[in-house]
């Protein structure tokens, strides 16, 4: 016999036209999206049995939200109770200590990396407290208060303390910078990168409304690119040259195209470049004459950022927009990858975007002072 229905819903236009929205997006809660088909079929007038089998619930369950429904209104149907358990506090201030000392240690052997739980026994073993007065939540508490997540890591470009020669290199960059614009001496600023080729094995679907792009996970290596990142930031000028490899030769080339085809008419173009091996001034004797090289060379002056200090060349800023407006997708060949840089370098030169450089060098020796040999 089929159970009475208690609680009747009647949904406004509104409330409907709101569920239904819900239900198409799908970006909500399970449980949220289960209660709101519910509603729409409850209103529609289907039975808790068939709702039930429907909807794959309980019976129960379907008529916990039609009582919500008609006793709280809308809101309270198809969300979940606000939270109001409150933790005890469970460690004093020693403990905490302990506790953030301990996050910033080693972890254990076997472990890459400290976990909630992984600290809260290792704190019992140093409190000699009892485990079930440290919990992973009393554990996330403190480090929350303390803003510490030793569960994460960083990649990071550590300069060395107290070294004359990486405050030399970064001190003539930054006073670099900061000079006028003078277009018979360009101040360039070069970088390299690569990208990986990728083909597709099957067509990706697009994107629709409510459903994101989707792409297959198999894919094809199809090699991959080198891309030599040239930028004038004074003139917002930038080029990127696609090769296939980055060796000395490749190098020479670039520089030759500064100075006969970009900076015909420069009395010197002042390049800032990093330490790679690639980029030494020997490299145009290895792909010129020795005449030919010591012409390019004439027109050249090379300022070189420090080693491990290699957020002093704006072109890696400018690498750095690339990846992320341009490249952050899969590839498939050399064609493709100059046909996308090439469009991407000239809509942002003629956008005349540029990098606002505002670090100089007595930002530095207060800033970076622990780097500057102490006397």
């Amino acid at each position: 016999m089929p159970r009475k229905k208690v609680y009747e819903v009647e949904l406004s236009q509104a409330e409907r036209d709101h569920l239904k929205n819900l239900v198409s997006t799908g970006t909500q809660k399970a449980r949220k999206l289960t209660r709101a088909r519910i509603l729409l079929k409850a209103d529609e007038g289907w039975s808790d049995e068939a709702i039930s089998q429907a909807l794959d619930v309980g019976i129960a369950t379907v008529g916990r939200v039609r009582q919500r429904y008609v006793k709280e209104g809308l809101d309270r149907a198809i969300n979940d109770k606000p939270r109001t358990r409150q933790y005890e506090r469970k460690i004093d201030g020693k403990t905490e200590a302990h506790l953030v000392a301990l996050a910033c240690t080693e972890p254990p052997e076997g472990y890459a990396r400290w976990s909630l739980r992984l600290l809260a026994e290792e704190l019992v073993k140093l409190e000699q407290v009892p485990l079930t007065s440290v919990s992973h939540e009393t554990v996330r508490q403190g480090l929350k208060k303390n803003d510490l997540k030793p569960w994460l890591r960083k990649q990071w470009v550590i300069p060395p303390q107290a070294n004359a020669e990486f405050v030399c290199a970064m001190e003539d960059v930054l006073d670099l910078y900061h000079q006028p614009y003078d277009p018979s001496r360009p101040v360039v600023c070069f970088d390299e990168s690569n990208k990986q080729l990728i083909a597709e094995t099957r067509i990706p679907l697009p994107m629709q409304p409510g459903q994101v792009q989707r792409y297959d996970y198999e894919y094809d290596r199809q090699g991959c690119c080198n891309l030599f990142m040239f930028f004038e930031p004074l003139a917002a000028w930038r080029h990127v040259e696609v090769t296939d490899q980055r060796t000395m030769i490749d190098y020479a080339h670039c520089m030759k195209y500064l100075v006969d085809e970009r900076y015909p008419d420069a009395k010197v173009i002042r390049v800032v470049q990093d330490n790679l091996n690639t980029h030494k001034p020997a490299a145009l004797y290895e792909a010129f004459p020795p005449q030919e090289a010591r012409r390019i060379l004439q027109r050249l002056e090379f300022h070189y950022t420090p080693k491990h200090g290699s957020w002093l060349n704006m072109a890696e800023i400018e690498l750095h927009v690339l990846n992320s407006q341009c490249l952050d997708r899969r590839i498939p060949d050399k064609v493709t990858l100059i046909k996308v840089t090439t469009a991407w370098d000239v809509d942002r030169t003629q956008r005349a975007a540029s990098v606002n450089w505002q670090f100089t060098t007595q930002d530095a020796r207060i800033k970076l002072h622990r780097l500057y040999p102490s006397f």
